[in-house]
């Protein structure tokens, strides 16, 4: 038999998504200012050059480019904390 849980695992996904995202706007917003410029420290990875497939009538395209930052991880650990509270 499955363990049914109260908690979705959906709302733990959007929860991280939401951290992610909130995480690397506050690490973008706050790089010009001294004391957090270790917000934005990281590594970026991905594609140099997006794929680009060429059918005649139509062209696909397709590029992947991550950026992980020391801002994004607190806000995906602030997010499993938010998740574990409600």
């Amino acid at each position: 038999m499955a363990k049914t849980s109260d908690k979705n695992f959906w709302i733990l996904f959007l929860l991280m998504l939401s951290g992610i995202v909130l995480g690397g706007f506050v690490g973008y917003a706050v790089r010009g200012m001294q004391y957090f410029t270790w917000l934005n420290y990281g590594q970026e990875f991905g594609f140099k050059n997006p794929i680009i497939l060429n059918l005649g009538i139509m062209t696909i395209t397709f590029g992947l480019k991550i950026k992980i930052t020391l801002a994004s991880i607190l806000g995906v650990v602030i997010s499993i904390f938010v998740y574990k509270k409600i």
